[in-house]
């Protein structure tokens, strides 16, 4: 998946607005390519979860079809854990149908040791993390994964 470097700022700087909250948000476009980059309330309002408001992603929803787009990646920023899916963000990954999943960490990278757990079910995913000390927190990390029947595979990502 190619990610505009814009995008990607407005990503960061999205969880970076939001924390300690949890930020979350969608991305569409077509062929694999990001074209928009959708904020969305956390309904949460939480350090440790997000829930994505409905009506927000209807409008979405209704906006990608008219411009012939589609749902690429749901993201959404972890503040105290690291780059890979929570328990309640594989949870959450149920209710959606496959997109990428994109998560924002704020954790040092040196601390993203937590290996993924077994028991995920297909999803894609795209996890951030965000280093704790001011000078880093402009430059995280960005991975995608594939989850399908408990085999977690990592996708490239590409920042244009």
């Amino acid at each position: 998946m190619e990610i505009p470097t814009e995008i990607r700022d407005a990503m960061v700087q999205h969880a970076l607005e939001e924390d300690p909250n949890e930020c979350c948000g969608i991305l569409a476009g077509a062929g694999g390519i990001v074209l928009q980059h959708y904020r969305i309330t956390n309904t949460q309002k939480s350090p440790y979860r997000y829930e994505m408001d409905g009506r927000e992603v209807h409008l979405v929803e209704r906006e990608t079809e008219e411009n012939g787009w589609e749902f690429l990646a749901f993201y959404h920023s972890h503040t105290h854990s690291p780059a890979y899916p929570s328990n309640t963000d594989i949870r959450l990954a149920a209710n959606w149908p496959d997109p990428y999943y994109l998560i924002i960490s704020l954790m040092d990278k040196a601390d993203d040791k937590q290996p993924p757990p077994r028991w995920w079910k297909k999803l894609l995913g795209f996890l951030f993390t965000e280093k704790p000390t001011a000078s880093d927190r402009q430059s995280p990390d960005i991975r995608l994964f594939t989850i399908t029947d408990g085999t977690v595979t990592e996708e490239p990502v590409v920042i244009v």
